[in-house]
């Protein structure tokens, strides 16, 4: 099988940046799996075929388990994220264990159901409404990160939550600076310090007053320690915050470089649902892949993959294999096929949010081109600049008008 370890992920971009870097594809054009350089030092498999990456990403011989040795780390986000949580204790940092994992999401899928989301709708929809009126009071250009995408995901994880509108801007901030490498590993470990504490007090304080939020739910199960509630609720926190914001920001990105879809969409509503999916599989946030480590020797696509061994399931190529999706690297809103992306992942550890993810971007977007049909970038699309947050790729700021 052919092989290379000179392709060095992440690759930089050399056209459109929602792109994935044709170098990937140019790579495994012979072999679908080959052997990378990561930023640190180390290497691991690259896999960028659609069945291949739904294979390994189904298979629970290999780990989600960023701790674990050999596990493949493509950015400093991740890397100081790993380091803050292998130097907490124990008990504070239990949400990362896999069976921790495979438990606490039996428990939450009742959270995620389609009633459930559907009930959230109305809020979510004042969320949105209440962002656009801001941007609309104080007029363009500005900036649709801090404006809308990153109001409107904390706003809506707060509100699963059960957060109190008030502590809302706090978590918000707290998250940002978790999530920020930038910010460096004390200031991170100082960040989930914060988070964990108000979780816990948050965690009692639903003990006394519960509401219909997730950790109030889990409360009422009472199968959780109060610093394992706190702890599923920094995932949940950590898993939509960043995610949903940069998704918005995104798809604004691709529609306005497909105009003549806009126009569809606006000229028929009831199309938000399908092109949501085509969204999120046309420009794939998690675009430097999403990483395993192999527990045990696996043969995946005839390449056989040794225990301890990284591998990175690149979802972008996944998203655009011609096979799956004819035509994949254009943007098509009317796509059937579009809900088989794999931008939630695959197998036992597929996003348990991806249900809310879609109803709060199917409102957002909808929202944001009913509300403001001229919306445009105010500057080119060169000069945007883009950031790899813990595995999340989107704009670090994306300035708009109308």
């Amino acid at each position: 099988m052919n092989t290379s370890q000179n392709l060095a992920v992440p690759a930089p971009r050399t056209g459109c940046p929602i792109d994935p870097p044709a170098v990937y594809r140019e790579a495994t054009k012979d072999a679908s799996i080959i052997r990378v350089d990561l930023p640190f030092g180390d290497e691991c498999w690259m896999v960028t075929g659609y069945e291949e990456v739904r294979a390994v990403l189904t298979d629970t011989r290999f780990s989600a388990d960023a701790t674990r040795p050999g596990f493949p780390i493509t950015n400093e986000e991740v890397k100081a994220l790993v380091a803050v949580n292998r130097s907490t204790e124990r008990e504070a940092e239990d949400y990362l264990e896999e069976q921790e994992h495979s438990r606490r999401r039996r428990m939450l899928t009742a959270e995620f159901k389609a009633s459930e989301i559907d009930a959230l709708r109305p809020e979510m929809q004042r969320i949105v409404d209440q962002a656009l009126d801001g941007m609309i009071a104080d007029g363009g250009p500005l900036d649709l990160v801090s404006r809308f995408g990153a109001p409107v995901a904390s706003g809506v994880i707060c509100l699963m939550l059960g957060v109190p509108v008030e502590d809302q801007e706090f978590f918000q901030q707290r998250s940002h600076v978790l999530l920020d490498a930038a910010a460096g590993p004390e200031a991170m470990m100082m960040a989930q310090k914060d988070l964990m504490e108000y979780l816990v007090k948050l965690t009692l304080a639903k003990q006394q007053n519960p509401d219909g939020g997730v950790i109030s739910h889990l409360v009422e199960r009472g199968e959780l320690k109060v610093e394992e509630i706190a702890g599923t609720g920094l995932l949940l926190l950590l898993a939509g915050n960043e995610t949903t914001a940069g998704m918005i920001s995104l798809s604004v990105i691709a529609l306005r470089q497909h105009p003549e879809q806009i126009t569809l969409l606006q000229q028929d509503p009831s199309l938000i649902k399908g092109a949501v999916d085509e969204l999120l599989r046309y420009a794939t946030l998690a675009s430097n892949g999403l990483p395993r480590v192999a527990l045990q020797d696996v043969e995946i696509g005839g390449q056989l993959i040794r225990a301890g061994e990284g591998v990175l399931c690149m979802l972008s190529t996944a998203n655009r294999d011609e096979a799956v999706f004819p035509g994949g690297d254009d943007l098509d809103l009317t796509r059937g096929e579009a809900r088989r992306h794999v931008t939630f992942g695959h197998g036992p550890h597929q996003c348990i949010g991806q249900l809310l993810a879609r109803t709060e971007l199917q409102i957002a977007l909808g929202t944001l081109l009913s509300r403001l049909p001229g919306l445009r970038l105010a500057v080119p699309l060169e000069e945007v600049t883009f950031r790899d947050r813990a595995g999340a790729y989107a704009p670090a700021a994306l300035p708009v008008t109308w």
